[in-house]
């Protein structure tokens, strides 16, 4: 399998350092901005890469795009002489729907929509599909074995990408902003800051295991931890005083806004 990237940023590199590190059955090239850039990837992943959208995706069984979506038309329609129709064309790209990408690549690939995240950088990542019309099973099947390895799947309709995208793309951000405010918090009561982010990190990260592991609401797990007068429950009451809930609630359905503008931006 030949897998085209056009695309080096973050979540394309991500992505493909994933795929590298994972040992996945494919050749990976890549295409980007400068010539400086492509050596830089070269240099540190090791696959090909070169400035020539055409040429990484000529050949190519996957085509993936992970630019940024205001270039993701120009793109497209510049990879219009390489596309094949046994191609699959996989975005990454935010907010740009199958139906763009199907129009803007005169309708010869197959189309699948896909928002992963950039733990997928470490095999902890999460990637969400939505398929294109004439996508067939087959294909979408093949687009989740091939991003297995970076995390977690799962399959959706399109119009709730742009929620996707909310949630769990832009997701870590939010993890990473909690785990700060924990760390300073431990560096209030006078802990170390290594110590600090230590324990926040790795609380926050067991505490995800234990959702995925166990299969039971969230709530369920609080309770096991908030015992009657404890500490837990002052911490808890503190939180709602501050309205976290409902504001990691606006968060999400802030991003969500942005990417649905997106397309009109």
């Amino acid at each position: 399998m030949k897998i085209g990237i056009i695309g080096m940023g973050k979540m394309g590199e991500a992505v493909a350092q994933g795929l590298a590190r994972s040992g996945v059955a494919a050749t990976i090239c890549g295409a980007t901005r400068t010539a400086e850039s492509a050596a830089d990837v070269h240099h540190r992943l090791g696959f090909a890469c070169g400035t020539d959208n055409v040429e990484a995706a000529r050949g190519a069984d996957i085509v993936l795009l992970a630019v940024k979506p205001h270039q993701a038309e120009r793109v497209v329609r510049g990879l219009s002489e390489a596309f094949t129709s046994d191609q699959v064309l996989l975005s990454i790209c935010a907010s740009i729907t199958t139906a763009q990408l199907a129009e803007w690549s005169g309708g010869v690939p197959t189309i699948i929509r896909a928002m992963p995240n950039t733990p997928c950088l470490i095999g902890e990542g999460m990637t969400v599909f939505s398929a294109g019309a004439g996508a067939r099973h087959d294909q979408l099947e093949a687009a989740e074995r091939l991003f297995g390895p970076l995390g977690r799947t799962a399959v959706v309709e399109e119009s709730l990408m742009d929620g996707v995208t909310g949630l769990s793309g832009c997701g870590p951000a939010y993890v990473y902003l909690i785990i700060e405010a924990l760390s300073e918090a431990g560096v209030k009561i006078g802990l170390p800051r290594e110590t600090a982010t230590l324990l926040a990190a790795q609380t926050l990260a067991g505490a995800s295991r234990m959702v995925l592991e166990r299969g039971v609401h969230p709530a369920a797990l609080k309770d096991e931890v908030t015992t009657p007068a404890g500490c837990t429950i002052d911490g808890l009451m503190a939180l709602e005083d501050g309205k976290l809930r409902v504001t990691l609630i606006k968060g999400v359905l802030a991003a969500t806004e942005r990417s649905r503008s997106l397309r009109g931006a």
